[in-house]
């Protein structure tokens, strides 16, 4: 990690507090799309990008959950994959008092400089989906960036990359929800939802995510 310059992160504390925020209109929304019904819940994902990312035991940018309910003999399980979601309003980027976590205007995709970064972990408490993680050896937060470096260089996230079953993609997120995009992630006669079972309410940041949603994981209101 770099060597943090304490007079460059005392001069962004200071523009901080003197700016109100206000949330990023990026040109293009990037999102993931994870299909729950396909997963076999390998977590070469989660490998792949703690790979990437040289993340020790402990820290997972992506994590992927079984979900289980019912009762005997109607019974279900279902693998719910998530990251960071690159919110439309995150909650991460308000609290941070130094300015470390930034929306890109290019593609949306929400990164944090780590020489900003005082290791404070409000974003960690405010984030809903527990995407900030925080790296006690270096006293600082990091979290999913979908691989802005990969994606740079017109490839995809290592997480995407190392999907064996193709379940899991990224694309403009407007094509995920509308069923328009081509990824393999969403079959013929799939649709798409925002958001589905155990997973915290959209409404608080209007996350860039979208399932394919097992049918025990629909939510009946949907958002």
């Amino acid at each position: 990690m770099e060597k943090k310059d304490k007079e460059t992160i005392k001069l962004a504390i200071k523009r901080v507090k003197k700016e109100t925020y206000t949330p990023v209109i990026p040109d293009k929304q990037l999102g993931f799309v994870h299909n729950n019904v396909d997963c076999i819940g390998c977590r070469a994902c989660e490998i792949a990008c703690k790979d990437k990312n040289g993340l020790d035991a402990g820290p997972r940018f992506r994590r992927v959950q079984y979900i289980e309910g019912g009762t005997y003999p109607e019974v279900y399980a279902f693998k719910l994959n998530m990251s960071c979601n690159h919110c439309a309003e995150p909650a991460c980027i308000p609290t941070c008092p130094t300015g470390a976590i930034y929306k890109r205007k290019e593609d949306g995709i929400v990164d944090i400089d780590t020489t900003l970064c005082i290791g404070c972990r409000r974003c960690e408490a405010a984030c809903p989906y527990g995407a900030p993680q925080f790296d006690p050896e270096e006293n600082v937060v990091k979290k999913c960036n979908m691989c802005v470096d990969e994606i740079e260089a017109g490839r995809k996230p290592y997480c995407v990359q190392a999907c064996m079953m193709r379940v899991l993609d990224i694309d403009e997120v407007d094509k995920l929800w509308d069923n328009t995009s081509e990824t393999k992630a969403i079959g013929k006669n799939d649709k798409t939802v925002r958001m589905v079972k155990n997973m915290a309410d959209v409404e608080l940041t209007k996350p860039s995510i979208a399932f394919v949603p097992h049918h025990k994981g629909k939510v009946d209101d949907e958002k």
